[in-house]
């Protein structure tokens, strides 16, 4: 007798796709979850300061415990120095109470990965006590493939009472390239394996035949293997941390700690947005080349609304997904999260539960900072969203400046804004098979503050902990000799208050016959740390290769190598998206990361803090007398008083002779600080803006204030001295563009764009 079954017909097949598979997963006010899942959704609203502040700070602790576990027992460098990972516990209805202090963006796409697997697992193949489940699906919510996801449900008498969750990049998890930053990728086909949310773990179990699937793809599975190993504990430390302080002061308790944690960063977001007022602010930068021989140049647009205690942040404008340089929605959310937890949220230690109740991303799907399936998305992080999320520092920064308070928490862009991923292969000084990127640009440079100078090597701000190698680490690991790093003059950015400088970094093979590279890299071309509020912007990534040079007979001869241009050879600007770039023992190759916005008009700084730059090697002299108008004494170094007034008054004159208008002067009742520049005035006519230092009229605050200011367009290198020659790279005609005051003759705001682009209307008043 046949016992098998027939065939269903094609029509009576299920539907195995699933939400976000093609539009990208935007999770609603109201999640559907299956009945079979029973939430634990009581607290107590009774509990006392001591017991609040003694539980607050050890869920925060268990939050750190859980990252350190990931990283003593991965003992990857991505996780020991990149700090590529975070922790967070979340509530039963996945609203955060913490996220870790590693990389923030991961944190930014948690909360949508588990309101998915709430939506979609919960019924099958169900959500029990003991599993854990996998996921890297960015269209779900991931930032690239190699951000594996491990979420851990917390069970407490058979209700779901929390989330733990951590994210770690991985090393290697497919696709075409080693170590899966795919440079060519046409499609997300070309990338590494989609695994939307599964159940890896099972009644505290590894299911084997899922780990197997999802280790099939990689180059180095064991790696990975110990990876996952280590988010595995991570996970069961937290969990047990947490249960253990369930049975000392009960569920209800843990519960209402955990409201209470979000409730409270609620008020004080709530508090901060009654401070400012209504409008919008945008901000534009760029994005080079998404493919190997592409020379064209992608805007990406972030615009703020604020509206009463409502936040909306939306990316039209932004040029359609394209080639290998997209994010998906999860990716810009998570960006754009970052910004807003250092500048609106940093005193509530990672709490950003509270203010995301008042918050709405609204993006435009199929623009490349939130692309639809299957585009490729292995190189968001240190493209799309990094271009996501470094000018929303700026709108946020225009958006509270006039809060004298939080004008204080203001940051302009930092270096790494679009950060020089070289990835190398080969074999090494062993014999064995590696790849890895470089992460010494995670030194990056800290942007101007609205008071004080940027901080030089000072760290990545979306990485508050993070920290580089020791040198002799990266060489015992891998066939380099790393011949130098430093910092580089003039690499910050101008302004009143100066950006971060940025360093460089030399190598060359050891024990090796070859290395291979591929460059994943954007910001070469036109610079992506931009200054704010006249403020300059830092350096361009800046990467080299120095082929046949005589740097072997310099080290046979003892003599340190430090000077790239006394050691013979050809040098040449290595272009965007080299693959398989190959470095023989004689190569050098350099990387010089792009260095922090500057911060105001760079003629208002003081004179004697640009002669302090001058002798720290900060500043060079050129550019102490051609961007800051300071005149130093040759022998002394001292500032010459006179001359450099003198210089400062025929630059702001020279700006004026071509302004053919005539200048009215307001004297109505001041009424806002807008930005350090320009303020609001209430007279005869209105409201208009008026240059903060002159009173001369800019408009009536329904109008773009630029087009009452002198316009000019310059080149990029009298911006910053090191920026080279755009057309090395890109197509695209880009400029300086400066907005002086018609009054006084003072930079009022800078953009960086192209020649053709109008004049953005980055501040829209509702007074």
């Amino acid at each position: 007798m046949n016992n098998l079954k027939k065939m269903p017909k094609v029509s009576e097949l299920p539907d195995v796709s699933f939400d976000g598979v093609n539009e990208p997963y935007i999770p609603g006010e109201t999640l559907s979850i299956s009945p079979k899942l029973q939430l634990h959704n009581s607290w107590s609203d009774n509990i006392d300061p001591v017991s609040y502040e003694v539980i607050r700070h050890n869920l925060w602790n268990i939050n750190e415990e859980h990252g350190a576990t990931i990283q003593r027992i991965s003992g990857s460098p991505v996780a020991i120095y990149a700090f590529d990972l975070n922790p967070s516990i979340l509530t039963e209805d996945a609203e955060f109470v913490f996220f870790g202090p590693y990389m923030q963006y991961m944190s930014g796409v948690t909360d949508v990965q588990v309101k998915w697997l709430l939506e979609n697992r919960s019924d099958n193949p169900g959500i029990a006590d003991g599993d854990m489940f996998l996921a890297n699906d960015p269209w779900v919510g991931a930032a690239h493939q190699m951000d594996v996801m491990l979420i851990c449900p917390v069970f407490w008498q058979g209700e779901l009472f929390c989330w733990v969750t951590n994210c770690l990049h991985q090393h290697d998890i497919g696709g075409i390239t080693p170590a899966s930053f795919c440079p060519s990728a046409r499609s997300t086909f070309d990338e590494g394996i989609l695994i939307p949310p599964v159940k890896i773990i099972e009644n505290n179990v590894i299911r084997r035949d899922i780990e197997e699937l999802y280790l099939r793809s990689s180059r180095s599975p064991e790696i990975v293997a110990l990876d996952f190993r280590a988010q595995m504990a991570g996970n069961v430390a937290a969990k047990e941390r947490i249960l253990a302080l369930i049975k000392r002061y009960g569920p209800e308790i843990i519960k209402g700690v955990m409201k209470k944690v979000i409730t409270t960063a609620e008020t004080d977001f709530l508090e901060k947005l009654s401070r400012i007022p209504d409008g919008e602010w945008r901000e534009r930068t760029y994005v080079e080349c998404c493919r190997p021989g592409d020379r064209q140049v992608y805007p990406a647009h972030i615009l703020v609304r604020k509206e009463g205690n409502h936040l909306t942040f939306e990316n039209d404008g932004t040029a359609p997904q394209d080639g290998a340089m997209n994010a998906t929605y999860s990716g810009w959310r998570g960006s754009i999260m970052v910004a807003i937890n250092q500048i609106l949220c940093w005193e509530q230690s990672f709490a950003m539960g509270g203010a995301l109740r008042h918050i709405t991303f609204d993006p435009t799907p199929g623009t490349f900072t939130c692309a639809r399936y299957p585009a490729s998305v292995s190189t968001a992080p240190v493209q799309a969203m990094e271009i996501a999320l470094y000018p929303t520092y700026n709108v946020l920064a225009k958006m509270v400046y006039s809060d004298r308070k939080m004008r204080r928490d203001i940051m302009c862009t930092g270096g790494s804004s679009q950060f020089p991923t070289v990835f190398f292969n080969g074999l090494d000084q062993r014999g064995d098979p590696y790849a890895m990127g470089l992460i010494d640009p995670l030194a990056g440079a800290i942007g101007a503050f609205a008071q004080a100078d940027g901080i030089s090597t000072g760290g990545q701000a979306r990485t508050p902990i993070c920290k580089i190698p020791n040198i002799e680490h990266t060489e015992q690991l891998y066939p380099l000799l790393i011949l130098y790093r430093r910092e580089i003059t003039d690499s910050g950015g101008a302004g009143k208050f100066r950006g971060g400088l940025s360093a460089e970094v030399a190598f060359m093979p050891h024990h090796t016959d070859e290395i291979l590279h591929n460059t994943v890299s954007s910001g070469s071309a036109l610079p992506t740390s931009i200054g704010m509020m006249g403020g300059y912007p830092g350096v361009t990534n800046i990467i080299t290769f120095s082929k046949d040079t005589d740097v072997l007979t310099r080290i046979s001869q003892g003599l340190v190598v430090d000077d790239l241009t006394a050691l013979g050879g050809v040098t040449t600007a290595v272009p965007l998206r080299q693959e398989n770039f190959s470095q023989k023992a004689a190569d050098i190759f350099s990387v010089t990361w792009s260095g922090g916005g500057g911060f105001g008009e760079p003629l208002e700084r003081d004179p004697e803090l640009v002669a302090a730059d001058v002798r720290a090697y900060a500043v060079s002299r050129d550019a102490a007398r051609a961007i800051y108008g300071v005149v130093l004494d040759r022998d002394s170094g001292d500032v010459d008083v006179a001359l450099t007034q003198a210089l400062r008054d025929e630059r702001r004159h020279r700006r004026l002779q071509s302004y053919q208008g005539a200048t009215k002067i307001l004297e109505g009742t001041l009424v806002l600080e807008v930005t350090q520049n320009i303020t609001v005035r209430h007279g005869k006519t209105g409201k208009h803006y008026c240059c903060a230092r002159c009173s001369a009229d800019l408009g009536a605050i329904s109008k773009n204030y630029k087009e009452a200011c002198i316009s000019e367009d310059l080149p990029l290198a009298l911006a910053n001295p090191l920026i080279g020659d755009p057309a090395r790279f890109v197509d695209a005609d880009p400029v300086f563009r400066q907005f002086i005051c018609p009054g006084c003759g003072f930079v009022v705001e800078t953009e960086v764009c192209l020649r053709n682009d109008p004049p953005l209307d980055d501040i829209r008043l509702r007074l």
